[in-house]
């Protein structure tokens, strides 16, 4: 689906009028490349060993960066498929660095080698993430679909270490690991992670087969209850992603408890919100496609073709998701819209409408 980029702009707070204030985009997620050397059976983008064609080269790549930093100096995630399969990473990296940006890896851990770990480092690489769906080799090769997979990513966390290279831990959250969510916060702080980030299943890409795995509206408002839960046990950041829900939890619980939701109490999660997409991140694809995120296939335009500040300040998209006014159902109605928003690429799978209600959301406001 194509959307044009058109004149349209809207105010954080979700209020069009005259000249709002736009918000500032924190976050972009770069999909370098498509190519993997795993086959993940939830992949948004069913990447393969590829190749792919239309990949951004070496000079698109820099001059897409230039373009960012122009915008904003957000955090940039190199992720894919498989970063470390771009031959031209590293100088990618050093480029974002020398910007001022904030760069970040997301490999799967299990082709880093104590060379590239210190490459990474050298390019200013300040934090890696590496996915752990399992507490053990069974569950995590299972949904990587490549035996050994589990141990490639513990070594690789190792050379990490050795290197000097922070890490934090990302799991997505099924049926088929919910019960072990628990033992892998325990294994990420014994692996020495700064953090460890759960992330709720949308069914996109290979997502889609394996839509029966994905927990229930129960299941996912008790998950984060949990979450929340560990706030105060454990040394680690805990966040949420895909989880807009967490955000309405927090101010929930932490009213029942008399606290007062400040960044003192709450840290980050007390300045950000559930849905960022299109408002404080975007994601851009291997051939230059810019989405509100990941997971909402909408095409707000193409970097090959318009300047990344074009098509960020006048995606009609873009504006859309910016003006909470505009949700649907029960999600346009509840008190919580500015803090959670409700999923809206969960909600395009589910209806084909990326402003409708969250289909996984027990709260009735």
């Amino acid at each position: 689906m194509t959307v044009s980029v058109e004149k349209h702009s809207a105010n954080h707070s979700g209020h069009s009028a005259g000249k709002p204030k736009e918000p500032t985009l924190r976050l972009v997620a770069w999909e370098t490349t498509r190519n993997c050397n795993l086959a993940c059976v939830h992949c948004r983008a069913s990447a393969t060993s590829g190749p792919y064609s239309g990949e951004l080269d070496t000079e698109a790549a820099f001059n897409l960066l230039d373009q960012i930093a122009e915008v904003s100096k957000p955090i940039i995630i190199l992720t894919g498929g498989e970063p470390l399969l771009r031959t031209d990473i590293f100088e990618i990296a050093a480029h974002g660095t020398a910007l001022g940006l904030r760069m970040v890896m997301a490999p799967n851990g299990t082709m880093i080698t104590s060379e590239n770990a210190s490459k990474m480092v050298d390019a200013g690489i300040k934090r890696i993430s590496i996915s752990l769906d399992g507490a053990s080799s069974q569950t995590h090769d299972s949904f990587r679909a490549v035996p050994g997979a589990f141990e490639g990513a513990l070594r690789g966390i190792q050379m990490a270490r050795r290197a000097g290279l922070e890490f934090q831990i990302n799991t997505t959250v099924t049926q088929a690991n919910l019960d072990q969510i628990p033992k892998i916060l325990d294994l990420a702080e014994k692996l020495g992670a700064v953090a460890h980030h759960i992330f709720l299943l949308v069914p996109t890409g290979r997502g889609k087969y394996i839509v029966d795995q994905a927990i229930d509206a129960r299941q996912y408002e008790d998950t984060l209850n949990w979450f929340y839960d560990q706030r105060d046990k454990t040394k680690l950041q805990l966040k949420a992603t895909c989880a807009p829900h967490y955000y309405r939890i927090l101010r929930q619980r932490a009213r029942a408890e008399g606290i007062e939701v400040t960044y003192k109490t709450h840290g980050l999660d007390a300045v950000t919100r559930g849905c960022l997409a299109g408002t404080g991140f975007c994601f851009i694809s291997h051939r230059g496609i810019v989405q509100p995120c990941g997971f909402l296939d909408l095409n707000c335009g193409d970097v090959t073709k318009n300047t990344f500040s074009q098509i960020w300040h006048e995606s009609e998209v873009f504006a859309k998701l910016r003006d909470v006014s505009l949700l649907e159902g029960k999600c346009g109605r509840c008190q919580y819209r500015r803090v959670c928003g409700g999923c809206r690429a969960r909600a395009y799978e589910a209806t084909g409408n990326f402003l409708a209600e969250e289909p996984l959301c027990l709260y009735q406001p």
